[in-house]
């Protein structure tokens, strides 16, 4: 296991030198708030990362898993409107047409 493996292309974050290793990608993701950590597309970075640490996955995958969790942190701060429907927009109105 190695997570001294460097990324073909470093992987810039929006504040602090861009992670050149999965270890510098790994220190950005465990000070992340454990709240926006826990988020789903972090999950699945984390998942990359490891796999890529082992072997088991090819290391573009781990960097595009960090590229997509900071996207998705991007869209939620500048539009936090678009997160998706609320619990209560999810009910189906028993007479509604399709």
């Amino acid at each position: 296991m190695s997570w001294d493996r460097p990324f073909a292309q470093p992987v810039p974050f929006p504040e602090g030198p861009p992670a050149q290793t999965l270890r510098d990608a790994a220190d950005y993701i465990r000070k992340l708030p454990q709240a926006e950590r826990d988020g789903q597309e972090w999950r699945l970075a984390v998942q990359m990362l490891i796999d890529a640490a082992e072997d088991r996955g090819p290391m573009l995958f781990a960097r595009m898993g960090i590229v997509r969790a900071l996207e998705a942190h991007a869209e939620r701060t500048l539009h936090p409107e678009r997160q998706g429907p609320s619990q209560d927009n999810l009910k189906c109105d028993r007479d509604a047409s399709i």
